[in-house]
């Protein structure tokens, strides 16, 4: 089994429907609950900027708040990181990404500080390569 619970945007509409009765926490732990049970969680947002939706994630800055999201619903930071990439990659069958190896396509994101123990460390952006060309 595979879910991509998309946190981000389930804790922006708990949000902005808070009044409705609707509560980020069971979201959260329905993750905690998916994990316990093995289930591969891929790491996505639903970021959008489509006019009259109840909440429109920012595309880039909500993938870091995400796998904050999904380390707080307990995955160590390496899962969310492989949920983010090698899992994502392997599940859409992407066979040329998802892993730093020779002959993949070099697509990088270079951090200061470890993501590894600290999942915050990926707001650190030193630089990105996309398909091995530096974005300045």
């Amino acid at each position: 089994m595979i879910s991509a619970p998309t946190l981000t945007m389930m804790q922006g509409i708990a949000t902005v429907r808070a009044a409705a009765g609707l509560r980020y926490e069971y979201a959260r732990d329905t993750v905690a609950k998916f994990h316990e049970a093995g289930i591969r969680l891929l790491v996505g947002t639903d970021a959008n900027s489509a006019p009259g939706v109840p909440f429109a994630p920012g595309h880039g800055r909500s993938l870091h708040d995400e796998l904050g999201l999904m380390v707080d619903a307990g995955l160590t930071p390496v899962e969310a990181l492989r949920g983010a990439t090698t899992l994502t990659a392997r599940t859409f069958g992407l066979d040329d990404r998802g892993t730093i190896e020779p002959g993949r396509r070099a697509d990088l994101l270079l951090v200061d500080g470890d993501p590894t123990t600290d999942i915050t460390a990926t707001r650190n952006i030193a630089g990105v390569w996309i398909a091995g060309e530096r974005i300045r």
